[in-house]
């Protein structure tokens, strides 16, 4: 079970005290952070990709690679990388090259994003948000595992004998998760791979969680990957700590009332209530974490957002001490004492696995045959997992995308269109 923290880049001012930090001092920030993230023992730092204010991460490869020079063991990752704006050409070739840099200490999370406006920015349609997820993901890993591509798409100048450079490191592609709020074709496309599925649950009740897991976890097993207890799964989750909970909502509540992405909308309570949200003492974030399975079963992955809606950088450094003293040691032990055996571990690249248990990081790798993507089955039944929630955007409450009426159609969508990908 590896945990981290995740961050999405924010620029808020601080209602306490009116300040806006400028870009430089939140640059400067979540550099301090990570490298504090690998101090008091986390496992992952992930950070997202946004190009607009109040944001400032447009380019996560970059500043990952500063603090991967800066860090030794904490393994390097993305909240989001935006697989419909970005080539990917580009994104082959970014995190190879991260991977070279960091002697493999990096995996990715393939996402939309939440902000409508990008798509223009870059010269895309929003209107093919999920056609060109699944186009773009399928040029990437061809890009990754041949070392010549010849390919042909809808949405990107053809290629012919292409060789993105440089080359995975040791022939191991980063892992990749897919990540997702609201939509069961991302579910479906990341089943259909064989890869990790991240459902970023910070806004949305218990319910609806359990029942984008439980849809990825059929489908992985419906591609031969496995059983549904092997899939890779990661969640998100939130919280504000102090010694006692009166403590933490005193302090938290000017935070969260102005919050961009909640305030001005429900209550804390009522917030706290419905969402993974846990503003409380530090055993009140021990067992909510420790009911997320119960909620999802065993799962790989858990990161929390901690520096957002405007917390100086100060308290978002003693957060992370109370994380690292009073709850992380809780938690790896409980979870670890749960699992059931069998359960997959996180996938890690080899070469980092390796420098992990003490072992020599630079040892040869065998080569990684490739297999060709399991045969799809037309016909499939899913379980009945609650009512669908509301098609909304993910932060603003605006849905931009086409929503599929119920996770019948929008996996029945993605196996077409995953389909058309692979015959072309």
């Amino acid at each position: 079970m590896q945990f981290g923290i995740f961050s999405v880049s924010d620029i808020t001012q601080d209602p306490t005290t009116g300040r806006t930090p400028s870009e430089k001092e939140r640059i400067d920030a979540i550099v301090t952070i990570a490298k504090h993230a690998e101090d008091i023992g986390l496992d992952v730092f992930a950070l997202g990709e946004h190009h607009n204010p109040p944001f400032f991460s447009s380019s996560p490869t970059t500043t990952l690679a500063y603090i991967g020079a800066q860090t030794k063991r904490i393994l390097l990752s993305t909240s989001t990388t935006l697989i419909t704006t970005n080539d990917p050409v580009k994104i082959a070739e970014d995190y190879a090259m991260l991977q070279h840099l960091t002697d493999g200490r990096v995996d990715l999370m393939m996402g939309r994003g939440n902000t409508g406006p990008v798509y223009p920015w870059f010269g895309k349609d929003i209107r093919q948000g999920i056609p060109l997820a699944v186009e773009n993901y399928d040029l990437l890993r061809k890009l990754w595992d041949n070392d010549e591509v010849d390919w042909e798409g809808k949405f990107r100048t053809p290629l012919r004998g292409f060789t993105s450079t440089p080359r995975p490191l040791d022939n191991v592609a980063p892992f990749v998760w897919h990540g997702s709020i609201r939509s069961p074709e991302i579910a479906e496309q990341a089943a259909y791979y064989g890869d990790g599925f991240f459902h970023n649950n910070i806004f949305w009740p218990a319910y609806h969680t359990k029942r984008m897991v439980q849809l990825y976890r059929q489908r992985f097993a419906h591609y031969g990957h496995g059983r549904p207890e092997d899939a890779i799964v990661g969640l998100g989750g939130q919280f504000y700590m102090a010694k006692d909970s009166q403590q933490a909502v005193r302090e938290f509540r000017p935070y969260f009332d102005v919050a961009p992405v909640y305030g001005h909308g429900p209550s804390l309570e009522e917030f706290t209530e419905e969402t993974p949200l846990t503003v409380g003492s530090p055993q009140q974030v021990i067992d909510r974490t420790l009911g997320f399975r119960d909620m999802v079963g065993d799962y790989q992955r858990q990161l929390f957002l901690l520096d957002h809606a405007g917390l100086p950088l100060k308290t978002v450094l003693n957060q992370l001490d109370m994380l690292g003293s009073d709850v992380l040691p809780v938690l790896k032990k409980e979870f670890a004492a749960k699992a059931e055996p069998g359960t997959p571990q996180a996938p890690l690249h080899p070469r980092y696995a390796r420098a992990l248990a003490g072992e020599d990081p630079v040892a040869p790798t065998p080569g990684v045959e490739v297999s060709d993507n399991p045969a799809h089955g037309a016909d499939f039944t899913l379980a009945p997992v609650g009512e669908n929630p509301k098609a909304v955007d993910d932060v603003t409450g605006a849905s931009f995308y086409e929503q599929a009426a119920n996770d019948n159609e929008a996996v029945a969508h993605a196996d077409h269109l995953l389909k058309e990908t692979q015959a072309k």
